[in-house]
């Protein structure tokens, strides 16, 4: 198995060519995000001629929504795709009905989507998540878990049946290191956070495990740092307190090193 580390271009600035340079001089291997103004024959031509794999990001609220953006980004040949699923506020009745509709769409697409751990959204907790996942077999999710820790406000410790079926059910891992109070620490190198960054990489490990036994041929990891205001700023002047691609470069770094056998 190989592992494949993806640069967001959220936080970025700078023109497509530029961005994109960037990012494959740096070493990653794929980039996560479509820039606007490109069609898709466009940006699959920049994308090879950097030698970058694409993934890709739905936003919906309902699932008439999530069919016609899958069906236009499958056009940019995504080797991932990732969806923010839904509201928080749903009903779990109305939940499953839209992943069923949502998991319709893939199947007529002939494609596999994450469905992404997120605030607001209906994987928004480790239970409601257990919920739907025990409901819908073949559902699979965009591993974020930095959410979790923040919508918990601990250590989600005694939620290991949900971690365990989530873990075995992730196709992508947005490895961004949360706590308590946030969904992402200001630098994950940091001694202070060293516990939260452990308990992250235990849980990539499990996913990690999963895809192995699964026989996949890769795994796919983006450091998925923001900028402010998920990046914490200094009062008054929203300063960043860290460099958000230095971040990102220690982070991809860090998950090669660990997992240096297949990277």
């Amino acid at each position: 198995m190989k592992l494949l580390v993806f640069r967001s271009l959220w936080g970025m600035d700078g023109d497509p060519e530029t961005m994109l340079r960037r990012i494959a001089d740096a070493g990653f291997d794929g980039v996560e995000g479509v820039p606007a103004g490109l069609t898709p024959v466009q940006y699959k031509k920049m994308l090879r001629d950097h030698g970058l794999h694409l993934a890709v990001c739905i936003y919906a609220s309902d699932a008439e929504a999530f069919g016609s953006q899958l069906q236009k980004l499958c056009e940019y040949e995504p080797l991932r795709i990732i969806s923010h699923s839904g509201r928080d506020a749903m009903t779990h009745d109305e939940g499953c009905a839209f992943f069923e509709q949502a998991l319709s769409h893939q199947s007529k697409a002939g494609v596999e989507v994450g469905h992404e751990t997120h605030r607001g959204r209906l994987l928004y907790t480790p239970w409601d998540t257990l919920y739907y996942l025990r409901q819908l077999p073949t559902l699979k999710i965009n591993a974020d878990f930095s959410h979790w820790m923040n919508v918990c406000e601990r250590f989600p410790n005694d939620q290991n049946e949900a971690l365990e079926l989530a873990c075995s059910r992730a196709m992508n891992i947005h490895g961004r290191v949360g706590y308590e109070e946030g969904p992402q620490v200001p630098d994950p190198s940091a001694p202070e956070y060293r516990y939260h960054l452990k308990w992250h990489e235990t849980q990539w490990t499990a996913i990690r495990k999963a895809h192995e036994q699964a026989g996949c041929e890769y795994i796919t990891f983006t450091p998925e740092y923001g900028p402010p205001p998920y990046m914490p700023t200094m009062p008054h002047t929203n300063a960043p307190v860290a460099d958000l691609w230095t971040v990102c470069l220690w982070a991809a770094a860090r998950i090669r090193e660990i997992w240096r056998d297949i990277a």
